[in-house]
């Protein structure tokens, strides 16, 4: 009963009594307020000194992958065919010719391999071909040695005639003095007019036998002289047919290689190096243009970053400045950065299928950039023992410095953009 009463006082009123403060309250403070004011001006001071006299570079992160000079080589397949044999191994140090793959391109009908047939074909050619020039070269020697013992006997022979003809001629010289003695005689009267006849006669007779002799020698010499040029006429001869032969058979071989071609070709090394990776293996089809391999260089190889610089930074870094390197495959939190030293500058933009040649090149957006070239110092170094080196290929990030300014100015740039926004046209 009592408590359907209501009160006649309000619920309000009696929570306020209960909450109200019963004494004054009363903020006390240790720090006099003199010594708060003082602290908060050189707070003030030391915020204005340090905005007038400290200096901030801006920067932005650039990404870029490690090159190297000269570059990795990628072996692309000349055409389609199938992988027949690996001469190498990933790993293998290989100079400039050596043989990588064999590739056989080689195209099959029902009757065999087309260039199968054809390189047997010409094979059989040059085949015979070498006999003829055997052939050729044997009846050569043969020939010049028979007209060589043909020159030899005339020679031995026109020797004995000249030597008959000598003597004939001094036959003839004695016989003349003879007969000038005779008629001598005969006007001293002690011979006869036949004596002297008969002498005359046989003067006459030696001559004639002289004359005989001489014109004998004569062929003789001229048959000599012809057999000699027959000689070389025939080697003359001989040695055009083997030319013409070896000609054909240089010819045919031309066309062996050509078909052979046709048939497997070899993938050489582009230059020296060690085998980096190996994409086929035999008995693998490949496309033309298909990667088969990659050579890494190893001899006077020196290591550049590659930066693609937006063309809005280019006006604020020069050659020889320095940069900080992260390399994503050694975070920076664990090995912390990497100096670098701008070596060049590109002076026009990069086009867009030399950026689509790199990996961090085709990730950029759109616009124009500038390649840059970052010398590094620190190519190799350790992790708990194990020795790490860089590659060419490694993506990494850099922080590139631009402008320096005072803390003021970057404090103020926002009015400076104001201003250049409500600035009329700059006259000239």
């Amino acid at each position: 009963m009592e408590n359907n009463k209501k009160s006649i006082f309000r619920s309000d009123a009696i929570d306020y009594q209960r909450q109200k403060w019963v004494g004054k309250a009363l903020l006390l403070s240790k720090i006099p307020a003199p010594v708060i004011a003082g602290l908060c001006l050189v707070f003030m001071l030391a915020l204005v000194l340090a905005m007038i006299f400290l200096d901030y570079s801006r920067r932005i992160d650039v990404d870029g992958e490690v090159i190297t000079l000269p570059h990795s080589i990628n072996i692309y397949s000349p055409q389609q065919g199938y992988i027949i044999t690996t001469f190498v191994k990933v790993g293998d140090r290989v100079k400039k010719g050596d043989p990588l793959y064999e590739l056989d391109v080689s195209r099959n009908t029902s009757s065999g391999s087309v260039s199968t047939v054809a390189v047997d074909s010409i094979k059989a050619q040059i085949t015979n071909l070498y006999a003829i020039i055997a052939k050729l070269k044997s009846n050569k020697e043969s020939t010049l040695q028979n007209l060589q013992v043909q020159i030899d006997n005339y020679a031995a022979a026109h020797k004995a005639t000249e030597k008959v003809v000598n003597d004939a001629r001094d036959g003839m010289r004695k016989m003349n003095e003879s007969l000038k003695n005779y008629e001598r005689y005969l006007k001293k009267g002690l011979i006869t007019q036949d004596q002297l006849n008969y002498q005359r006669a046989q003067s006459l007779s030696q001559q004639s036998a002289w004359q005989a002799l001489s014109n004998q020698s004569n062929q003789e010499t001229i048959q000599l002289s012809q057999l000699r040029s027959d000689r070389l006429t025939r080697g003359a001869d001989f040695d055009n047919q083997i030319t013409q032969s070896e000609s054909q058979v240089s010819d045919l071989e031309r066309q062996l290689a050509e078909n052979r071609a046709n048939n497997s070709i070899i993938i050489s090394a582009k230059l020296d190096g060690v085998i980096e990776s190996l994409s086929v293996t035999p008995g693998q089809m490949v496309e033309s243009s298909a990667s088969l391999a990659q050579i890494k260089p190893v001899d006077n190889v020196k290591y550049y970053l590659l930066l693609w610089l937006p063309d809005n930074s280019l006006p604020y870094v020069k050659v020889g400045d320095g940069i900080n390197i992260r390399y994503n495959a050694f975070p920076s939190d664990k090995f912390g950065q990497f100096p670098g030293k701008i070596t060049s500058i590109s002076s026009i933009p990069a086009s867009p299928q030399e950026m689509s040649s790199y990996s961090s090149g085709s990730n950029q957006q759109k616009g124009s950039f500038y390649k840059i070239l970052i010398s590094i110092h620190d190519t190799e170094f350790s992790d708990k023992g194990k020795k790490l080196e860089i590659s060419g290929g490694l993506q990494a990030k850099a922080i590139v410095f631009l402008e320096t300014k005072p803390l003021y100015q970057w404090a103020i740039a926002p009015i400076n953009k104001i201003k250049n926004s409500v600035t009329g046209v700059v006259s000239e």
